[in-house]
């Protein structure tokens, strides 16, 4: 079970600095929406460039335009990109193809899908990592239920978790065994990064 920090809402010194403060704990690096939409996929670039030994992940949620996005976000030094669920086939196996010339990887957020047949088609096209997302304007402390972890049962896609995860959250979503635990403010916004890092990593194992 690996553990990717979300750098959400966050200045771009702010997000240097908790990385370099979580770098040896953390399995990956998320680069939030909002801040590349802030800085743009230069941010992508000046992480990569700082931390070239570490996985990141570009959140560009990509809806459109699946070819071109996919190709800024690798291009800029992502390993994985994402995706979203609710977007054109054509779209999402434009990403995957993108993704397979450049070595990296598709991550498609799941945000509101409903029914598990989405799912199934998601894996028939080629995806093999997901994410089962709760997004931020909907967040609840029932939101980990058993029928957000079916949307992915009976299927053999890789499966990761987001949506204000936090050390009272954890243990619950550690019973379904995802393959990867997104975590946000619970470690950005503490006072020390690098500790509430290590604990939530102790939670996982």
């Amino acid at each position: 079970m690996r553990l990717q920090l979300a750098l959400d809402r966050l200045a771009r010194d702010r997000c240097i600095e908790i990385v370099g403060a979580t770098k040896d704990i953390v399995d990956i690096i998320e680069i939030g929406t909002g801040v590349i939409k802030e800085y743009g996929v230069s941010i992508i670039r000046e992480i990569r460039e700082l931390f070239p030994s570490r996985t990141i992940l570009a959140d560009m949620k990509t809806c459109d335009a699946g070819k071109h996005e996919a190709k800024q976000a690798f291009a800029a030094g992502a390993d994985i990109t994402t995706v979203m669920a609710f977007s054109a086939d054509q779209t999402i196996q434009d990403t995957l193809e993108v993704a397979k010339g450049m070595d990296g990887i598709i991550m498609v957020d799941l945000l509101e899908i409903q029914t598990p047949d989405r799912v199934k088609q998601l894996e028939h096209l080629g995806v093999e990592l997901v994410c089962l997302h709760v997004g931020k304007d909907q967040q609840t402390s029932e939101r980990f239920d058993s029928k957000l972890f079916s949307l992915t049962a009976g299927t053999d896609l890789e499966v990761a978790v987001a949506g204000g995860i936090d050390q009272k959250t954890l243990p619950g979503i550690v019973t379904h065994q995802p393959d990867i635990v997104i975590v946000g403010s619970a470690i950005t916004g503490n006072a020390d990064v690098a500790q509430a890092a290590k604990q939530l990593k102790r939670q996982m194992s």
